[in-house]
């Protein structure tokens, strides 16, 4: 196990000098008396070439789509290309203040009021709101909107329907913004029906039924072919439709959220829209509404004016979801993506994702289960059922194509899949990548056969087989020296 920094702290090393601020502590009126630090700063004391070479090393470590295949199925985590990155960190974007005056921003509000139509002809929505900063963070405004316009009604709906299918965080927006969440049971294609969807609504009382949170094609990578019916149905009962959009890659320029009969949807910009994914950010996830809901989208929504371009906020809305006005250089990126594919370029955008997935599908059918088998959409889910019966799991085969240089597929999601490893290889992979990892894992349903103990041999990892279940109920996430310890 390689060594932390402060492990290799040596007295005496030290290459730096920290100034001193003793005489301003005492008059400090941000910072309670009790709580501050006193005596020297506990710095590891390392010279800067053990330092540089240290960090250097653990970037090394790191796995990221700039270094080998990333097919983590949800996540859409493509290629993007890094002209994207470059105009975003033009000096003109990346050194705006957001309380400058809006004279002095047109450019960057032209660019906002732009995203906003682009987004809204994509979705087939009326409306966008840029202020959300991430995919669940647009799930949670959606649920407040949704809230808000009951309210204005007068209506007392609390149930949110969340299929079975559904990305994680649906049932957890949905809760927090005050609904109750009751799951809908996919059939035995994987799909949504709405001889089970009346069945449920009817259960809890047509009157109390808010809506539902869907994604097309859904996570088994399933298109959700009743969907129009799905729509008809909730509306003739007063309920909402939900879209979450972390699927959008798939259908690019073929179908509309709103043509399918949703409300609402929320954007991932950094799945589907040119912004590096991972690692905690950077993220945004814009909201789209029917008419009726554009009364209630956050504030503040850029319009243009007689003298310009200004701000603008919705007669109900909801207030801020974040400071000022989202977070502006993903927009950079994501406009500039649209711009320079246009129309016919995010059409085909999704005709190459679905057929690499179709690709991938096809060529490891035979030597995995597919529990949900058909024409597959941008993603497909197999499971290592067979293989956990001769002692291999999903997380081994995970840790084996780790080893081998490709980052694992999103694994045990969704839960309505036994062992499932779930793969999107978006549209920026090549056939010879795709053959490369397809190979790999029909030489792994080989080896497991033959071998299942040996299989699980990672020569090449520097962290290999932990105890992922102690780890997780019993997180260690603070560094205490060994002395400290026995203390």
């Amino acid at each position: 196990m390689a060594k932390l920094i402060f492990e290799k702290s040596r007295a005496g090393s030290k290459r730096y000098d920290v100034a001193d601020f003793t005489g301003l502590e005492p008059e400090s009126p941000f910072v309670p008396e009790d709580i501050r630090r006193t005596g020297p700063l506990p710095l590891p004391e390392v010279a800067e070439v053990d330092v540089v070479r240290h960090y250097t090393a653990l970037s090394r470590n790191n796995f990221g789509v700039d270094v080998g295949f990333y097919p983590l199925g949800s996540c859409t985590m493509k290629y993007n290309p890094k002209v994207n990155e470059e105009i975003a960190s033009l000096p003109e974007w990346a050194q705006l203040h957001p309380e400058q005056p809006v004279e002095t921003t047109q450019g960057a509000l032209l660019l906002m009021h732009e995203l906003q139509y682009m987004l809204a002809e994509i979705s087939g929505m009326r409306a966008v709101s840029l202020q959300p900063a991430a995919g669940a963070h647009g799930e949670l405004t959606g649920m407040l909107m949704f809230r808000a316009y009951f309210n204005d009604v007068g209506e007392a709906r609390k149930v949110m329907i969340v299929p079975d299918s559904s990305h994680g965080t649906n049932p957890a927006s949905a809760t927090i913004a005050g609904f109750k969440v009751v799951h809908l049971e996919s059939d035995e294609r994987g799909m949504v029906t709405v001889k089970a969807l009346k069945a449920l609504c009817e259960k809890h009382g047509e009157g109390n039924i808010g809506g539902i949170m869907m994604t097309n094609p859904n996570t088994l990578g399933v298109f959700e072919q009743e969907v129009k019916e799905v729509a008809e149905y909730l509306h003739s009962i007063g309920a909402l439709l939900y879209y979450d959009g972390a699927n959008l890659n798939a259908s690019l320029g073929y179908v509309r959220p709103g043509d399918m009969g949703f409300d609402q949807v929320h954007f991932n910009l950094h799945k589907t829209f040119s912004t590096p994914h991972g690692g905690g950010g950077p993220g945004s996830g814009p909201v789209g509404v029917c008419e009726k809901l554009k009364p209630f989208l956050p504030y503040p929504i850029v319009e243009r004016t007689d003298s310009g371009f200004g701000f603008h906020r919705p007669e109900k809305s909801i207030g801020r979801m974040k400071l000022y006005f989202g977070n502006f250089l993903v927009l950079v990126k994501a406009l500039v993506y649209l711009r320079a594919l246009g129309r016919e370029g995010l059409k085909r955008v999704a005709e190459n994702a679905v057929l690499n997935a179709n690709y991938i599908q096809e060529r490891l059918k035979d030597a995995y289960d597919i529990p949900y088998y058909q024409r597959c959409m941008h993603e497909f889910v197999l499971s290592a059922a067979r293989q956990k019966k001769l002692g291999v799991r999903a997380l081994d085969i995970a840790k084996k194509l780790l080893n081998d240089g490709f980052h694992a597929p999103t694994i045990y999601f969704p839960l309505i899949v036994p062992e499932a490893m779930m793969i999107e290889p978006t549209e920026t992979e090549s056939r010879e990548t795709l053959d490369a990892f397809c190979d790999a894992m029909l030489r792994y349903a080989r080896e497991i056969e033959e071998d299942p103990e040996k299989f699980k041999e990672l020569p090449n990892l520097r962290i290999q087989h932990l105890d992922e279940v102690a780890a997780a109920r019993n997180p260690v996430v603070r560094w205490v020296p060994e002395q400290s310890k026995r203390e």
